[in-house]
């Protein structure tokens, strides 16, 4: 098994594990966020919430075949 079937592999597992609980990894996101925001003062929060954001569109796009 070469590292991209590997790769393949964890992505799914992922995909299976996170199931129907996408709001719930949402919600982590932004806790998250926020937690990583009052530890650096707000002084990233431009860059904190383009990741979330990015990590949230990926978890809507987790069944498409990228």
């Amino acid at each position: 098994m070469g590292m991209k079937d590997k790769f393949d592999d964890m992505k799914d597992k992922a995909k299976d594990m996170l199931g129907d609980h996408k709001d719930q990894a949402e919600q982590g996101m932004d806790k998250g966020r926020d937690m990583a925001s009052e530890k650096t003062g707000g002084k990233y929060d431009d860059k904190l919430d383009s990741a979330a954001d990015k990590g949230k569109d990926y978890l809507g796009n987790m069944g498409d075949d990228h």
